[in-house]
């Protein structure tokens, strides 16, 4: 197999721990990223395969996949152990509906806040951050059922942690006001898939004299 991904794509960095936390083989090929969160030029490969011309592409053999969740799918179909949703019908689905929530829901508010770096005291960067809090309001609660946002470690935690990352950068982090969030961020954080594709991302940062969020320093010496 072979992702085609990016050295600060949130949606890559998805794939590529669900890919380690499976043990799956596959080599990847990082796109030119440049200081506006924006890879260019495009790939040839990407813009062939995905019409939205974004990274992540996967292609393992016949098979040219685009979008994090459906490639997430194919990962699951081909490597069902260990799994990365739960087994019962009823978690599956909440946990499948977190996951886009995380994309869909979450994340709009970051990408608003990419273009409002230069002006964080605006209308618009305090509704986008507020809108950020009141998500990490709802994740709070969902903890307070377990360890996990569904009943087992699953593809939405690592949605939902790497979409926190890209907000933590953008200025709408975590605060003490969620404990238990606070806590399953590091419980999260922990996993060696998790460590080692973030890693990677916070030395890219750190290579471009780009701000490390503190809570991901200790990566830089992994």
């Amino acid at each position: 197999m072979k992702l085609y991904t990016a050295p600060l794509s949130m949606f890559g960095a998805k794939v590529q721990i669900a890919a380690l936390e499976k043990g799956l083989a596959f080599d990847y090929e990082m796109v030119p990223f440049d200081r506006d969160d924006r890879y260019e030029p495009k790939h040839p490969e990407v813009l062939r395969i995905n019409p939205k011309r974004q990274v992540p592409v996967l292609i393992d053999g016949d098979v040219e996949l685009f979008d994090s969740t459906q490639i997430f799918e194919y990962l699951e179909d081909i490597a069902p152990e260990p799994p990365l949703w739960p087994g019962d019908a009823a978690q599956r689905a909440l946990a499948r509906q977190l996951e886009h929530m995380s994309d869909e829901v979450f994340f709009p508010h970051v990408i608003r806040l990419m273009g409002l770096q230069h002006d964080m005291g605006s209308e618009a960067a305090i509704a986008a951050c507020a809108g950020c809090a009141r998500f990490y309001e709802r994740m709070e609660e969902r903890l307070a059922h377990g360890d996990y946002l569904a009943s087992a470690y699953s593809f939405a935690d690592i949605a939902f942690y790497m979409a926190h990352v890209f907000a933590d950068r953008k200025g709408a982090g975590m605060t003490a006001a969620t404990p238990r969030l606070l806590a399953w961020r590091e419980r999260i954080g922990a996993r060696p898939p998790v460590r080692e594709v973030v890693g990677r991302m916070m030395a890219f940062l750190a290579s471009q004299n780009r701000p490390v969020p503190v809570y991901l320093q200790s990566l830089l010496g992994a």
